[in-house]
């Protein structure tokens, strides 16, 4: 993924606090030679204090035995895109017709050392604090060894521990343009109004207070 200094992250806690509450990505998983990488959609639990991602998977997952072979990994979350129609990228005083259509997005790359849990009682406890996070208002049972209503299920599935080792991460929301262009953006995406729309323009004012 290029990142121009523009696009760069202010610091960690921006990165951070955007992956706290986008916490649906792609985990990418090295595939036997010759064949293209496992790609896994999957909800996940991060923690920035350990730098640990927390998730799951059923155990017949074709992902277990190319991670086993090859457990360095990336994890990958893209949200918060939209597309600019090139008009409304045109510098002035050019014809808006020469503008250059792009997309705005925001994304974090985890590069990670993953350790499989297999243990039930490990397993338990890593799925009890994923519910923690999706669910931090309660209303379901604990997960326990044996015990109801999970206890059974947790033979089916395998859990996953990545350690954190790298980051990159991007905020590209025009962060190159004058603030007239990123006002004309900020003003088209507010009037069009579509999926991604509201969350793109709130990051290109936030960053650049156009």
């Amino acid at each position: 993924m290029l990142i121009h200094p523009w696009d760069a992250p202010r610091d960690d806690a921006e990165w951070q606090q955007w992956l706290a509450v986008h916490d649906f990505g792609q985990l990418a998983v090295n595939g036997p030679p010759g064949e293209p990488p496992y790609v896994q959609p999957l909800h996940f639990a991060y923690d920035a204090e350990r730098g640990e991602v927390l998730t799951h998977l059923a155990r017949p997952n074709p992902l277990w035995p190319a991670l086993e072979a090859s457990p360095v990994v990336v994890l990958s979350v893209v949200d918060d895109y939209a597309f600019v129609p090139g008009p409304w990228q045109a510098d002035p005083p050019g014809p808006p017709e020469h503008g250059t259509p792009t997309s705005l997005y925001a994304a974090v790359q985890l590069r990670c050392d993953a350790r499989i849990v297999d243990d039930p009682a490990e397993k338990a406890g890593l799925l009890n604090a994923q519910v923690g996070h999706f669910q931090p208002e309660g209303g379901s049972a604990r997960a326990a060894v044996d015990e109801e209503p999970y206890g059974r299920l947790l033979s089916g599935i395998r859990g996953l521990r990545l350690e954190v080792t790298a980051v990159r991460a991007k905020f590209k929301y025009a962060g190159k343009k004058p603030d007239a262009v990123r006002e004309r953006i900020a003003a088209g995406l507010a009037d069009r109004d579509g999926p991604g729309d509201a969350s793109a323009r709130d990051h290109l004012l936030r960053r650049h207070g156009a």
